[in-house]
C-alpha cells in the first residue's frame, strides 16, 4: 500500500469490512470492487492513475483480503455490504466499478440501491445471451474449475504462487504479481462453493435491469477466445437497449482486462470519467 494511502476497518451487516483509501474525503468518491480471489489492493495501478482527481476506495469484500471470514450459516450479500459501506462513510453518489465478481456486486447494488451510485462501470461481468434464465449451466459448484483451483491455494505456498504468476504473466510488474498472490493466500476457502454457485446463476435478467439504470455506465470487454466473458453480441445488445452507454473491447486480452490491457483500459476509463457530470 502506498504510504499516503490509509487502511481502515468498518462494521457492516455485523461483519468487519476492510478497505483502503487514497484520499480523505475531499475529492469525488470512486469505489473499485475486486474480482473473486483478489483484494482491494489489486486495484493499486488503477488507483494511482485516478487518485489526483478521485478519492479512491478499495474494499476487501467478505471472505477476501483482511475482511471477515465466511461463517458458514449465512448467505453472503456483498451488495448489501457495499451499500452499508457507502452509507456509513457518507459517500455522495460515488462512481462504482467492478471486475468480474465485483462487476456483479456492482450490478446487484445498482438494482437494489438505485439511489446510491452516481455512475457505474463493469469490467467483464457475467452477462450472457441465450441461456435459460436463472441458470447459467448445469455444472455443480464443486465441479467448477475455478472452485477446484481456489481450494488448492491453501496448500500452495506464496513463493510457488509468485513463480507461477510470474511465468504466466511476464508483462506484469513484480508488485502486481505479489499483490495478486498475497490476495490468493488471503482468500477464505469456506466461501468458495457459495460464490461458485452464485456465479453459476443468473437470478436477474441483466437486459431488463440495465435499461432501467438512471446512471450513466460503461462496459469493458476482452476477447472471448482469450477467456473473456462478454461476447460482441452482448456488447451490441447493450448499445441497442442503452444507446447512451459506453462500451469498449480491449484487444488482445481475455478476462483480466485491467491487468493485461492496462493502457487501453485506463484510456477508456478516463474518457468515461471525464464525460460525467458529478
Amino acid at each position: 500500500m502506498d504510504k499516503h494511502w490509509s487502511g481502515h476497518d468498518i462494521e457492516v451487516n455485523n461483519i468487519n469490512l476492510h478497505y483502503y483509501r487514497t484520499g480523505r474525503g475531499d475529492k469525488k468518491p470512486l469505489i473499485l470492487v475486486h474480482g473473486f480471489s483478489d483484494s482491494g489492493l489489486c486495484w493499486t495501478p488503477v488507483a494511482r492513475e485516478l487518485e489526483d482527481e478521485f478519492d479512491v476506495i478499495m474494499p476487501d469484500m467478505r471472505g477476501h483480503g483482511l475482511s471477515s471470514r465466511y461463517s458458514g450459516n449465512e448467505s453472503p450479500d456483498m451488495a448489501s455490504d457495499l451499500a452499508e459501506l457507502i452509507k456509513k462513510l457518507g459517500l455522495e453518489k460515488p462512481v462504482i466499478g467492478g471486475h468480474s465478481m465485483g462487476s456483479m456486486v456492482t450490478f446487484e447494488l445498482a438494482i437494489r440501491y438505485r439511489e446510491l451510485p452516481g455512475a457505474l462501470f463493469f469490467v467483464d461481468p457475467l452477462w450472457w445471451l441465450g441461456l435459460p434464465f436463472g441458470n447459467s449451466g448445469s455444472q455443480k459448484p464443486e465441479e467448477n474449475p475455478i472452485a477446484v483451483w481456489a481450494k488448492t491455494l491453501e496448500t500452495t505456498s506464496l513463493e510457488e504462487l509468485i513463480k507461477g504468476y510470474s511465468d504466466d504473466n511476464p508483462a506484469w510488474s513484480g508488485e502486481l504479481i505479489r499483490l495478486m498472490c498475497v490476495a490468493k493466500k488471503q482468500l477464505d476457502r469456506g466461501i468458495v462453493d457459495v460464490l461458485s454457485e452464485k456465479m453459476h446463476r443468473q437470478d436477474r435478467d441483466w437486459q431488463e435491469e440495465v435499461i432501467k439504470f438512471p446512471q450513466p455506465f460503461m462496459l469493458f470487454s476482452g476477447e472471448t477466445g482469450k477467456g473473456g466473458f462478454i461476447t460482441p453480441e452482448v456488447s451490441a445488445r447493450v448499445k441497442e437497449i442503452r444507446p447512451d452507454a459506453m462500451t469498449l473491447q480491449v484487444p488482445g486480452v481475455g478476462h483480466l482486462i485491467h491487468f493485461d490491457g492496462f493502457p487501453v483500459f485506463m484510456e477508456g476509463l478516463k474518457r468515461f470519467l471525464a464525460s460525467l457530470v458529478l
